[in-house]
């Protein structure tokens, strides 16, 4: 099985999720670096607020639905909205080959990383932040 390994600084997050999703639909193994330092581009207000809206809408502790709180939770629960049924079949197969790490783990040092991102010049708010927020 091919590795396929992204770091995710500076990276759009939606743009990270669909190709994480599709490469992992492929078969591949996708594995996520630097997940906290994803960013997601819009007004900081808004994008705390229907963050927090969605982690609000959970009922008591033992149901749903639960949203994620820290960084590569919202990066990975992201990379899932994308996959079709994740509960059954190649959508369940696809997102088991997905990992999301906050900074780089000792065994992925010396590997070969794709750079997802580059500098904005717009509006964003990393998913650090957002995580810290809600």
């Amino acid at each position: 099985m091919k590795k396929i390994v992204i770091d995710a600084t500076n990276a759009t997050l939606g743009r990270l999720s669909s190709y994480a999703a599709k490469q992992s639909l492929q078969g591949k193994e996708v594995v996520i670096l630097n997940s906290e330092k994803a960013i997601i581009t819009g007004k900081k207000r808004g994008i705390i607020e229907a963050y927090k809206e969605k982690r609000s809408r959970g009922g008591t502790a033992l149901r749903g639905p639960n949203f994620p709180g820290t960084a590569e939770r919202i990066v990975k629960r992201t990379i899932r909205g994308m996959l079709p049924n994740y509960r059954a079949g190649k959508g369940k197969e696809a997102f088991r080959r997905i990992l999301c790490y906050k900074g780089i783990p000792e065994e992925y040092k010396n590997e070969k990383l794709i750079k997802a991102g580059k500098e904005k010049h717009t509006a964003y708010i990393s998913v650090e932040e957002v995580s810290k927020k809600i």
